[in-house]
């Protein structure tokens, strides 16, 4: 049995309605001065007001930062800490989907410990105590709530660099499943696959362990029972709710158990073909699975079994991955790499980029350039 070092970071507060207490929690933790980070379509859907309010009503002075888009960088974080600089705020509260919430944890490192967010790309570099943070996801995807990493494109190398501490962890998760009723069709099923990935890679991975296994499990559960409920019916709050606590649930297991192959092989889709990360794990999930599979098919039966019954172990993880397949269909999303149009000329230098991804080192199969180039061309279609 594997061990691990495990501790609950985060308050996790669920519920309807819960945005309301946002004001409560900010004077528990004594704050006169807060710093929202939250970006252009937070502010739109009429969430920041809302967040203003709560804290305004509580007696806090209340400052914003919004400059910084999808798969923050190392510019906007710069940014970001020059505005808390200004502002000087005893609490920092991440607003959103991913990016929100990473964007609040870099400027949080620069700002709290100096330097470059460069400096903090690895584990455990944090140089000071941090402010305390408040992370309210406004999607069901990255689990960034959950976890006390942030992912930080550097501007000038395009490099995506984790940058983690146990410092960096958030004080409280609040999860307020009416903030997701906002998200459009599209967002919906882009963050849907990627918190499912999340937990179906965290499930087999080399550090897979009794307490990332436990969220891992119930996190897939979740998540699979309502993905296509929240597509097909987008006002149904309780899958809605289903989802969010998916995917926190899926980053608390990958505070422990890390991610694999698919996460690996996504990255440079992104980086070389602007393919946006929820479509580019998705599209390279069922392969990773399959080949997985051939190593460990009782672990993805024990997954599949919180949807179906399965008799033969050997069966599942081709189950499994035409099951992520009919996801990404119903979510009209793309299901191979042709309809990216991703050249076939173009998989040797995504297997170099992909082979020197942290997140594939944690892969229960040992990843070499041939074997990624395998994973994509058997993506292809």
């Amino acid at each position: 049995m594997q061990p691990f070092d495990f501790q609950l970071r985060p308050r996790i507060v669920f519920g309807p309605g819960s945005l309301e207490r946002l004001g409560q929690f900010a004077v528990e933790l004594g704050a006169r001065r807060a710093l929202i980070v939250s970006d252009a379509g937070v502010v739109a859907a009429g969430h920041f007001r809302a967040a203003v309010r709560f804290l305004e009503q509580a007696g806090v002075e209340v400052h914003a930062f919004h400059d910084f888009a999808e798969n923050p960088t190392s510019a906007m974080v710069d940014s970001g800490a020059v505005v808390a600089r200004r502002c000087q705020p005893d609490l920092l509260i991440g607003l959103g989907g991913g990016s929100s919430m990473d964007c609040c944890k870099g400027i949080n490192f620069v700002y709290s410990c100096g330097g470059r967010v460069q400096d903090y790309h690895g584990v455990g570099k944090a140089t000071s105590e941090m402010l305390p943070m408040i992370a309210i996801p406004t999607t069901a995807g990255t689990g960034s709530e959950a976890q006390s990493f942030a992912l930080i494109s550097d501007a000038e190398t395009h490099v995506k660099m984790a940058c983690g501490d146990p410092r960096a962890a958030c004080r409280v998760a609040l999860l307020d499943p009416e903030l997701t009723l906002t998200q459009p069709p599209r967002v919906t099923a882009l963050t849907g696959i990627d918190a499912l990935s999340h937990a179906i890679e965290t499930y087999v991975t080399l550090r897979r362990n009794p307490i990332s296994i436990t969220f891992s499990r119930r996190a897939f559960g979740l998540l699979a029972h309502s993905f296509s409920r929240v597509l097909d019916q987008p006002q149904n709050l309780e899958a809605r709710g289903q989802m969010q606590l998916g995917a926190c649930f899926a980053g608390l297991a990958i505070e422990t158990s890390m991610l694999g192959a698919a996460h690996a092989t996504a990255n440079p889709l992104t980086a070389r073909y602007d393919v946006v990360h929820g479509q580019a794990v998705g599209v390279m999930l069922p392969a990773v699975i399959r080949m997985n599979g051939r190593q460990h098919p009782e672990w993805y039966a024990e997954l599949l079994s919180e949807l179906e019954p399965v008799e033969d172990p050997a069966e599942a993880p081709d189950r499994l991955a035409d099951r992520v397949v009919e996801y990404l269909r119903h979510a009209s999303l793309a299901t191979n790499l042709e309809e990216l149009q991703i050249p076939s000329e173009g998989i040797a230098a995504m297997a170099v980029d992909a082979a020197a991804q942290w997140t594939g080192t944690f892969n229960p199969v040992p990843l070499t350039e041939s074997l990624i180039s395998d994973l994509y061309r058997d993506s292809r279609a």
